[in-house]
């Protein structure tokens, strides 16, 4: 009754006190366990088959883009560690003269 009464909407102060019951835990405790309102806050979810291989389809190319992305990074790493040692090597910043033009030669061109 005291379940019922619960979830039928009574505080659960007034129903301890009608019922004269003790501790204040108990009553929660009942619900929890008798009750049915706690199912209220679950999420079923209903899934065809064709949303379960979608589903797998997506987290196949999900895994392919994470691979790529691993593998494009491993690269980049890579060629930075390249510009590193050559700036090293030749005492430059490649990456600061990227753009810039080679100096021009004071020799004519001669063709």
């Amino acid at each position: 009754m005291v379940v019922n009464e619960i979830e039928g909407g009574e505080k659960i102060e007034d129903v301890r006190k009608k019922y004269d019951i003790g501790s204040p835990a108990t009553i929660p405790q009942w619900v929890h366990k008798l009750g049915k309102n706690h199912l209220l806050n679950k999420i079923v979810r209903i899934e065809t088959m064709e949303d379960k291989d979608r589903l797998k389809a997506v987290e196949a190319e999900l895994n392919r883009v994470k691979i790529a992305f691993a593998n494009a990074k491993m690269a980049n790493d890579c060629l930075e560690e390249v510009i590193r040692l050559a700036d090293k090597e030749y005492n430059t910043d490649l990456k600061k003269n990227f753009g810039d033009q080679p100096p021009k030669s004071s020799k004519p061109n001669t063709k």
